[in-house]
């Protein structure tokens, strides 16, 4: 009698492969924009957090995080959700998280500018330099 086939879908697959750590060039490319968005070096932190990464998914996925405050006191987030996914979200209070309105990036740098710029909107909304969009 032959052993069971195991068959996944691709969800499954990806919740079971471990999320690689950020690597020298992905911290680059953090580096490099962060310094063009502030004019100056602006340090980060690189931690882990637990993510659902489907809606459907009851576990947790531990995921690599890197984290950066701004000035305003906005903190910023982008996880790696596997091999060049990466979410984001900035918030300014913990109960209200924001991000850019896209689930899941494939490039890094896309997904800092596209943080950067939802956050820079929602500031000047808020300072009512911008008209305020539904959210």
């Amino acid at each position: 009698m032959s052993p069971p086939l195991l068959r996944f879908d691709h969800r499954e697959r990806l919740a079971m492969a471990a999320i690689p750590d950020i690597t020298e060039t992905e911290r680059w490319v953090i580096q490099t924009t962060l310094k063009e968005r502030y004019g100056r070096e602006v340090p980060y932190d690189l931690a882990d957090a637990d993510v659902r990464l489907h809606p459907s998914d009851r576990e947790l996925t531990p995921c690599p995080v890197i984290y950066w405050r701004g000035d305003d006191g906005c903190h910023f987030l982008i996880f790696k959700s596997g091999e060049r996914s990466y979410r984001c979200q900035f918030y300014y209070e913990a109960y209200k998280q924001m991000g850019t309105g896209v689930d899941e990036y494939d490039d890094l740098t896309e997904c800092a500018v596209a943080l950067l710029q939802a956050q820079a909107d929602y500031a000047a909304e808020q300072r009512g330099d911008l008209p305020a969009r539904g959210r």
